[in-house]
């Protein structure tokens, strides 16, 4: 913004008259700025729990040959950290020690209902209504999955982020109403997020599946193990 002056002379008089001139141009600039930083502090605000995992991962690449264990009745009761990881749940949780999963499983979700599974994220891993439970022949489902509503589920969410690190032959367990169930990665793949029939498939074995969306923090395609 800058101020113009003008002159005029009439019959022997002068008249001066200060004309504002608006810079248009340098307020689009600054507005333009001010829009990208809050673009960016909202990517920075939803991809948060995303950098923080791979960050750790990465400094600090959790120990995978852990033993897992059902939460002891005796809380003073000593545990070895550097060898044994105790589940948060001893009604239902899963642990995935090579990228430091540990929750809380909340059972029976209904996958095909976006307002119920949405709302049962916001407190652990869910496992799909209608599958088998851990030790139980047949495939047993969970999913983690980012979501639109981001900022109600994206503490739970995250718990699965790393899911792509896993490799055929890792590890990962399931303490079930006490008991410790362990479970061997067979195979990684990204499938369609449209894709149910792992959710209906049968099977003489004793199987889980893990879901979560890929790329993380979006709801594009959905990752497998």
């Amino acid at each position: 913004m800058s101020l113009k002056t003008k002159t005029k002379r009439n019959k022997g008089k002068t008249k001066v008259a200060k004309v504002q001139c608006i810079d248009y141009l340098s307020i689009l600039t600054k507005l333009g700025l001010y829009l990208i930083a809050l673009a960016l502090l909202l990517l920075l605000i939803i991809f948060y729990p995303v950098v923080v995992k791979e960050i750790g991962y990465f400094l600090s690449k959790p120990n995978q040959n852990m033993s897992v264990l059902a939460p002891k009745n005796d809380p003073s009761e000593f545990v070895d950290s550097q060898r044994e990881i105790v589940a948060v749940d001893k009604e239902f949780s899963i642990v995935v020690p090579k990228i430091g999963a540990n929750s809380k499983v909340v059972s029976d979700v209904d996958p095909y209902n976006s307002q119920v599974y949405q709302r049962e994220l916001t407190k652990g891993v869910a496992h799909a209504k209608g599958t088998v439970y851990p030790g139980q022949v047949g495939n047993s489902f969970y999913f983690a999955h980012s979501s639109d509503n981001f900022f109600n589920a994206n503490r739970y969410n995250s718990v699965f982020y790393l899911l792509n690190k896993l490799e055929n032959g890792d590890l990962f367990y399931f303490v079930h109403k006490g008991e410790t169930f362990k479970y061997k990665v067979l195979q990684v793949k990204i499938v369609s997020a449209e894709s149910i029939d792992y959710l209906k498939g049968t099977t003489e074995r004793k199987l889980a599946t893990l879901m979560t969306c890929w790329p993380a923090g979006t709801t594009r395609n959905a990752e497998m193990s």
